[in-house]
């Protein structure tokens, strides 16, 4: 077997990533608690948070297909089911020694996951152990899952968030109770 070949096989366990939805319209996040669990494990973050941030990121469809025809329009769109670009993959694969490619994450959603919670990691490790109170720490690593670590940073030191972080941090806040149900139904 090729290297490639044994990166492919270490990046897909069976086990815990499900396959990407067969219709466009077919993505519930849901769907990938168990993924959700063990790339949180695995990375040391909290399942809720890392299940919210797919929630956050489910507005538009997640379909190999459909990803690769975005990307074909805009060549720096976001991937995978965590909607991730193509900076922030790069330092998370460069970090952890991640095998595969920032284009993986369309095809694999587990392995998209895993690259999520290894970034909602970095970000914790950069954010101060003080911030302002009317954040958690989950709403501030939600916000710079979205807007960067820069400005996280600056929201934990106070700085308000413009429109469009409050609009993700209004949007997080809703999923929580949906994430938390989700990850509560793959257990029972």
């Amino acid at each position: 077997m090729t290297d490639t070949g044994t990166e492919t096989s270490e990046r897909r366990d069976p086990a815990t990533a499900a396959t990407p939805p067969l219709r466009p319209a077919g993505y519930d996040p849901a769907d990938y608690a168990a993924s959700v669990r063990h790339a949180a494990d695995e990375a040391g973050v909290s399942p809720l948070l890392v299940m919210t941030v797919l929630h956050n990121e489910a507005y538009k469809p997640h379909h190999p297909l459909l990803e690769r025809l975005w990307q074909w329009w805009k060549p720096g769109a976001s991937f995978g089911v965590a909607n991730m670009h193509r900076a922030a993959f790069e330092r998370v694969r460069r970090t952890h020694g991640l095998p595969g490619r920032w284009q993986d994450l369309r095809d694999d959603p587990g392995f998209a996951i895993r690259a999520a919670a290894l970034h909602l990691k970095d970000l914790d490790g950069a954010l101060p152990r003080r911030h302002a109170r009317r954040y958690t720490r989950d709403e501030l690593l939600a916000l710079g899952y979205n807007t960067g670590e820069r400005n996280m940073r600056a929201f934990a030191r106070g700085v308000p968030p413009g429109p469009a972080a409050r609009s993700y941090l209004r949007r997080y806040r809703a999923y929580r109770d949906r994430a938390a149900d989700a990850l509560a139904d793959q257990n029972a």
